[in-house]
């Protein structure tokens, strides 16, 4: 039988398991006193057309959605507070950015095919403090050469393209990774 753990963040809860109690710990006591023990908050922005994962084109986005992998990433991330947007409207994610780009930790953006297109996606990632990591399920240099270039991926921390939907959460990795130095 396995233990449950509670631990407490102001005024947040999280229900950990043993192994997840036992990188906790290690993390709160390994981890520089100022960063630790304090909840990450990372925004997922997905662009145009990522609302039909798992029913468009299978072949290059696989057959899951967004939704459902998004449940597997908080499983996988328990001290993460994850906040979820999508939007087919570029000012929507522009607006998202802006909100979040001052208070949270980290935002991993999915820009779609605004990657290829958008000065003013990039120009709202130039304008606010947090890190941003640019995520592609594909591997877009094996596609169209129109999105070989991302106006984005400058004005960003990293780029990661073309490990499926687990791109996500090697950029909620890399956020870590940068959040931690």
């Amino acid at each position: 039988m396995s233990s449950v753990f509670f631990i407490y963040f102001y005024d947040n809860a999280l229900l950990l398991n043993e192994f997840q109690f036992f990188f906790y710990v290690n993390l709160c006591i390994f981890a520089p006193r100022k960063k630790c023990c304090r909840l990450m908050k990372i925004l997922i922005l997905n662009g145009p057309n990522l609302n039909l994962l798992g029913v468009r084109e299978k072949s290059i986005y696989g057959d899951l959605s967004f939704i459902s992998y998004f449940d597997t990433l908080k499983t996988k991330f328990p001290h993460i507070e994850f906040t979820y947007f999508q939007s087919n409207v570029e000012g929507e994610m522009i607006n998202k950015i802006h909100e979040v780009g001052f208070s949270y930790q980290g935002i991993v953006l999915n820009a779609g095919a605004y990657t290829h297109t958008s000065l003013a996606l990039a120009d709202a990632i130039s304008a606010v403090t947090v890190p941003v990591v640019e995520v592609h399920i594909s591997n877009v240099f094996k596609r169209e050469a129109v999105r070989h270039h991302s106006f984005i991926a400058p004005v960003c921390k990293g780029s990661i393209s073309g490990f499926g939907l687990d791109s996500y959460r090697l950029a909620i990795e890399a956020l870590m990774q940068i959040v931690e130095s």
